[in-house]
């Protein structure tokens, strides 16, 4: 199931300008193709583990998977922006209870000694679908059009569905009986809206404007959940330092490492004049690395401390950052290629351990809470590392085509973003060490 929720968000990527084309967008049209997805994902994983604890793990995973397989065949159907726009919306929302009981089930399901390699094993199939989703999504673009794209996954999910419903037997449920609340959850989403939309125009006095006063609501629904008796979301989980690390560690380190992709992207054809196809395949070494790497860290956070092997993964993650800083029209292929390979190494060897840190140091009946805690540091720090690159650029090279005019401040954008993501390394990797002695 990882496997495709990960498609669903990076195939996509691949084919949105055929969908521009067909749909007439604009510039920033198409780019909200996918910001919107994040966002709502974002906006909805914390009410995710609440409603999903209150009415059962395995029930909730059940319908947002149907609701996913309908959506995705109205997907095809649409005939302008907008309702493309919207499917994109609902489809968000489905995968934010995907991401959050996937996770939770897992945890539910397995005993504390074994955590760790089940937890590497999910990694896996998220790395497997970031290797697979640009080559797979490129293929079935040019052979049978966007609409193969999203409707890919469908018949393996139905497989899914089928065994959801006859394989798993149990259901778990954290919540019962307890009221939602709604307000909490208003407050949240609105803050995140703001915050994530005034972000990406920080370059703007409104952009100024919206991420102050989301950061001003986020502090109000802090004081609102301190005084809930069964809120959406235990800030006082935050009081643990060993979550509170693990959390801060996850949220710098896909701030640090998401735009990496793209730099990579824009360097290979923009500054190398490589084709997409090449390209593509240059860009597999990093996530196949991550594939390989998952499971076996997963299974050795089980044994040793798994913070220890988290900051040894994001501190190789970092060596790779300040390597991709020097890029510039003279950098080799040979020196990009090792660069990637570092990088997904120390992915890799990061992602699960602080997974396994995260998810284990909560009792079990808030896991759902924990879930919903990994997938909004996650999606929260993806969007924030595009919008770190997109402000950059603002500021170096303006609101211009990429043109070869512009290649020298193409380069210099880059440079800078690597700079300050070598900095979120080094916190990540602060982090990580700082709940070691700290209890669960």
């Amino acid at each position: 199931m990882s496997f495709f929720t990960v498609f669903a968000v990076n195939a996509v990527m691949v084919v949105v300008p055929s969908i521009a084309s067909e749909f007439h967008m604009s510039n920033i049209v198409q780019n909200w193709v996918i910001i919107i997805f994040l966002l709502v994902v974002a906006v909805l994983s914390v009410p995710a583990g609440q409603i999903s604890g209150k009415y059962g793990l395995k029930k909730v995973t059940i319908l947002s998977v149907i609701l996913f397989i309908i959506i995705s065949i109205v997907n095809v159907l649409v005939t302008n922006s907008e309702q493309f726009l919207l499917c994109r919306v609902i489809l968000g929302i489905s995968l934010s209870f995907i991401n959050v009981t996937s996770m939770a089930m897992i945890v539910s399901a397995f005993a504390p000694e074994e955590r760790g390699k089940a937890l590497g094993i999910n990694i896996t199939g998220v790395y497997i679908g970031l290797s697979l989703s640009p080559v797979l999504g490129g293929i079935l673009n040019y052979q049978l059009g966007w609409r193969s794209v999203v409707l890919f996954g469908v018949p393996f999910l139905f497989v899914i569905l089928a065994l959801l419903l006859t394989k798993i037997d149990e259901e778990w449920i954290t919540f019962e009986g307890i009221p939602l609340d709604l307000k909490g959850s208003l407050f949240y989403g609105v803050g995140m809206v703001l915050f994530m939309y005034g972000f990406t125009i920080l370059n703007e006095t409104l952009g100024v404007v919206l991420t102050v006063l989301g950061i001003i609501i986020f502090a109000m629904f802090a004081m609102i959940e301190l005084k809930e008796d069964h809120p959406v979301f235990d800030v006082r989980f935050f009081k643990n330092r060993k979550f509170l690390s693990a959390n801060f560690a996850s949220l710098c380190a896909y701030l640090a490492t998401f735009a990496v992709t793209t730099i990579l992207n824009y360097h290979l054809q923009y500054i190398k004049g490589f084709d997409s196809q090449l390209t593509g395949m240059i860009l597999l070494v990093a996530p196949l690395c991550q594939v390989v790497l998952a499971p076996i860290a997963g299974r050795l956070s089980d044994k040793y401390v798994p913070q220890i092997l988290a900051a040894i993964g994001m501190g190789l993650g970092t060596l790779s950052l300040v390597m991709f800083t020097f890029l510039d029209f003279n950098t080799s292929v040979e020196f990009l290629v090792v660069s990637m390979i570092l990088y997904g190494v120390g992915f890799g060897f990061f992602s699960p351990p602080n997974t396994n840190v995260i998810m284990g140091s909560v009792p079990p009946k808030d896991t759902s809470v924990a879930s919903a805690a990994v997938a909004t540091m996650r999606t929260v720090g993806q969007a924030m590392s595009m919008g770190i690159l997109t402000l950059v650029f603002a500021f170096v090279m303006g609101n211009v085509a990429i043109s070869p005019e512009v290649y020298p401040l193409l380069v210099s954008s880059s440079q800078i973003t690597c700079i300050i993501c070598v900095a979120l390394c080094l916190a990540s990797v602060f982090a990580s060490l700082v709940g070691i002695k700290s209890e669960n």
